[in-house]
């Protein structure tokens, strides 16, 4: 049987960490992180990622600003706010929640964040220094699963790593911090073709392709470190990620489950970079 990651414990020790360090920056420098979050429409799963978020930042102790704009906003008047706040020395961090309604550009809006607000790490500049590996800030979710890998003592150097999915938000930081810790790491996608060969493969198995069951037990080899980082419905409108948890587990050594596995710990890593960007916002002025 397997271990199981525990993000949920994992996320509330690493909140209550920066509750201690906040307390002590308000004694010490008579200010508290300040985290402006933008939310472009309507989008339900967007709206409760930001209501989490908020809240996240109440029980650390974090200063938030929630702006709220209709989908029909116009590219102009996005990229205006976001400058407001990129000049309010107040602000630490700025998250643009994702995705944003058809007819914006996010690429376009997520470079008018300074590089040293950018909590989501998505500005081009600490895309690049992430690649380097002497970056400030990481993005979020494959930063709570390194987390997690270190919270458990699970060994990257030397590994076998495979990482399912390529997006820019995941895939690709992901097999870039594994990198960067030793690890020999595979990035398996839409096109790779015989990808069980692959997972097989793999010490560490990291899956974000966004497909209930995707993971089945015949991938995965035995003893492997299981990081389920997909959040899915199934067919009973269940939440539950791209492994198929109940076939997999017996075969893993640790596992994630969805929910309470990587989901608790983006949260969580986001308080950490606003932490650190207030700190670096110190130093700046």
């Amino acid at each position: 049987m397997a271990i199981l990651i525990d993000g949920k414990d994992v996320a509330a020790k690493v909140r209550a960490e920066l509750r201690e360090e906040v307390e002590t920056m308000a004694k010490e420098r008579k200010k508290r992180p300040a985290l402006a979050v933008i939310l472009v429409g309507e989008d339900p799963a967007s709206q409760i990622y930001v209501r989490n978020k908020q809240r996240a930042c109440e029980d650390v102790g974090i200063l938030s600003e929630i702006y709220t704009l209709g989908e029909n906003v116009s590219q102009e008047s996005l990229e205006y706010i976001i400058n407001s706040l990129a000049e309010r020395r107040d602000i630490d961090g700025i998250l643009l929640q994702m995705p944003l309604p058809k007819g914006l550009d996010p690429v376009k809006a997520l470079k008018c964040i300074p590089p040293e607000k950018d909590v989501d790490a998505f500005h081009p500049d600490n895309v690049g220094h992430i690649m380097r590996g002497d970056y400030r800030f990481l993005p979020c979710t494959p930063a709570g699963v390194m987390e997690l890998l270190r919270r458990y003592d699970i060994d990257i150097s030397g590994k076998e790593c495979v990482v399912i999915g390529r997006s820019d938000i995941v895939g690709k930081p992901m097999a870039m911090m594994l990198l960067h810790s030793g690890g020999t790491v595979t990035i398996c996608h839409s096109k790779t073709r015989n990808l069980a060969e692959h997972t097989r493969r793999a010490d560490i198995l990291v899956s974000a392709v966004g497909k209930a069951g995707f993971v089945t037990a015949d991938m995965v080899k035995d003893g492997a470190v299981v990081i389920d980082v997909g959040i899915n419905r199934n067919a009973d409108g269940k939440i539950c990620g791209d492994v198929d948890f109940a076939a997999v587990e017996p075969k893993a050594s640790y596992i994630t489950p969805v929910p309470g596995g990587v989901g608790p710990m983006t949260v969580a890593m986001l308080m950490k970079n606003t932490v650190k960007a207030a700190e670096i916002s110190q130093k700046t002025y």
